[in-house]
């Protein structure tokens, strides 16, 4: 059975505020309206896609009155591509969205007791901010209408469509990192269609231009990795052409990916010309960056990042600090000099061995990394052979941290526990579990991600 289509237009209704997941928020006649692509204060008239219980989800059919807020979006893809869903948005209305959107998951939706939260860090750079990107080739280009074709497929390189696998958008200009990421991939894109190279079918799991990588350094370095869906002939030729043509490449490298998934963490990444890693400097520390490394894709909002970590933990010089979630161990050797030891615990093996590298390149002496499942890895006995924290900071992905974890962490009972989470919401539901022993002294939002919904949020936690 078909579901009916929805004809219902909402005319002159304004939008009043900034909700969650990059949506904005009006009211008709008392029911909720979400809407995509609105500033607080447009009148407009909303095309309603979804009309559920507690609330309708719709689209801006119209402008009738733009606010007097609204920005003109700076990028060509915008409202198509998905990202940067905030253009129109004023940069400091971005960062006061991001501060309430941390009250209401910690104190209107999670209840718990805070001290006033504090005002967003903003990120110096709102354009060309990011380090890394990946663009996907597909066979088969996705364009909003259906274009008109004699019945072949234009290919394209870009960035995926909302939650869909198959939907890839041809990008020809993004604004999120600077040159030659869009001089490289448009490139890349112009070679492999005058040269019949393959683009990859996604749907198939066939064809030969995959992925493409950018990583850039604040020292200028480039680090370009090209995955290809199978091997061919003219591999050499189609490197060397890229070479040629961007001599400031620092590192270039190539994977042959058969499988059904993106990922290279499992796959050998071949050096093919210039030197193994970049490496990005922060306070005197070098943090080596290979092409499976993770490093925060924001440098030099990480920066800010970690001070506030490193403030909120309050080291006098002493302590034992136990970093969970280290990835590359950044943040524990960020604030190894202001501790007696730091112990790193992470779950990908190569994060640890990037880690232990980095330490002895900056000759740190006193940071031990562990990999391994958190939950089985950070035990009582593990604690006891390594002795008990003083401090621990955590940084887990966005599902949060496992009950276990959380379980031994109160066990352990360190006197100040740092929280850097990048999802408030599964955040206030650790803070919940932790607040039995600890009371939260200290709420830090940062913005690693401009123009986005998203936000990364630090709190302080004091044993009672």
């Amino acid at each position: 059975m078909s579901r009916k289509k929805l004809d219902l237009v909402l005319e002159n209704v304004r939008i009043e505020s900034v909700a969650a997941e990059g949506k904005a928020v009006a009211r008709v006649d008392g029911e909720v309206v979400f809407v995509e692509f609105a500033v607080p204060g447009d009148l407009v008239d909303i095309r309603v896609l979804k009309k559920k219980k507690n609330h309708m989800e719709g689209r801006i059919e119209r402008i009738v009155e733009p606010s007097p807020d609204r920005l003109e979006p700076f990028c060509k893809h915008f409202g198509v591509c998905g990202g940067c869903r905030w253009q129109p948005l004023p940069y400091p209305l971005q960062l006061e969205a991001k501060r309430n959107q941390v009250y209401d998951q910690l104190v209107r939706l999670g209840h718990l007791e805070v001290p006033q939260i504090l005002p967003t860090i903003g990120s110096s750079r709102t354009v060309r901010y990011r380090n890394k990107l990946e663009f996907t080739a597909s066979s088969r280009r996705w364009t909003p209408e259906p274009p008109v074709s004699d019945g072949g497929f234009t290919p394209a390189l870009g960035f995926h469509v909302g939650k869909f696998f198959d939907k890839v958008l041809d990008i020809e200009c993004c604004h999120l990192q600077k040159e030659p990421s869009n001089a490289v991939r448009n490139f890349l894109r112009e070679y492999c269609l005058s040269h019949s190279v393959p683009f990859y079918d996604i749907r198939a799991n066939r064809g030969v231009l995959r992925n493409v990588i950018v990583r850039t350094a604040e020292d200028g370095a480039v680090m370009v990795i090209v995955c290809f869906g199978e091997d061919f002939d003219g591999r050499d030729v189609l490197l060397d052409a890229l070479c040629n043509a961007f001599p400031d490449i620092t590192s270039l490298y190539y994977v042959i990916n058969g499988k059904c998934n993106d990922t290279i963490a499992d796959l050998d990444c071949i050096l093919y010309r210039g030197e193994e890693v970049l490496v990005e400097h922060m306070e005197g520390l070098g943090f080596r960056i290979g092409p499976k490394s993770f490093y925060q894709t924001n440098t030099l909002q990480a920066l800010e990042l970690y001070r506030v970590a490193r403030d909120f933990a309050a080291l006098s010089g002493g302590e034992v600090v136990y970093d969970l979630y280290t990835g590359t161990g950044t943040i524990a050797q960020f604030v190894s000099n202001r501790a007696s030891k730091v112990i790193g615990i992470e779950y990908v093996k190569a994060a640890v061995e990037d880690a232990r590298r980095n330490a002895v390149a900056n000759g740190i002496t006193n940071c031990e990394f562990y990999d391994g499942d958190m939950a089985k890895v950070l035990t009582a006995g593990f604690i006891a052979e390594h002795g008990r924290p003083d401090v621990i900071i955590v940084d887990p992905p966005r599902a949060g941290m496992h009950p276990d974890v959380v379980k031994t962490i109160l066990e352990a009972a360190p006197e100040r526990i740092v929280y850097v989470s990048c999802n408030p919401a599964s955040q206030a539901r650790d803070l919940a579990v932790l607040s039995s022993l600890y009371r939260i002294t200290a709420v830090q939002p940062v913005d690693m991600f401009p123009h986005t919904q998203h936000v990364e949020n630090v709190c302080k936690l004091e044993r009672r």
